[in-house]
């Protein structure tokens, strides 16, 4: 009965879906490759990736990986204790703490995972090379898990 309670706090979002393929010698083999963020809003987040042949396979894989690999997420008063630079690849998000009431500035991957984690307050500036969406959320990963007292 307890598994069921946090099953429904527990929410995930989509965010990336490709189609890709392997070249064999009867022709191409088609997968999907899913990448879901997964928090409770309560200062838990994490995010995975995963292939299947199916796309809502794809998705089921990865949101069962991102709930296993959930990070606890240090904040003080709905934001982030200090400033934190995280990388990834060629990826880096720089996130910033923000006084009561000004809101989540950010943007794409970095914003869907703020929200999972249930930060309120953040100003987020994602300085990359890259469009990945997969480098970017890793990269804010990194930077939450950065994080002190």
């Amino acid at each position: 009965m307890e598994k069921e309670e946090t099953k429904n706090e527990i929410e995930s979002k989509l965010l990336n879906l490709s189609r890709v393929e392997r070249m064999t010698g009867g022709g191409r083999r088609l997968r999907f490759q899913a990448v879901v963020a997964v928090g409770d809003k309560k200062s838990k987040v994490g995010v995975a990736t995963a292939k299947a042949s199916d796309v809502s396979q794809a998705i089921d894989k990865a949101t069962k990986l991102g709930k296993k690999n959930m990070i606890e997420v240090v904040m003080s008063e709905d934001t982030i204790p200090h400033q934190v630079e995280g990388n990834f690849g060629a990826a880096k998000v720089l996130l910033r703490p923000q006084e009561k009431g000004r809101g989540l500035i950010a943007g794409g991957t970095t914003k869907i995972i703020c929200e999972l984690a249930g930060i309120k307050n953040i100003s987020a500036k994602t300085i990359a090379r890259t469009g990945n969406k997969l480098n970017n959320a890793k990269a804010t990963i990194l930077a939450l898990k950065k994080l002190r007292k």
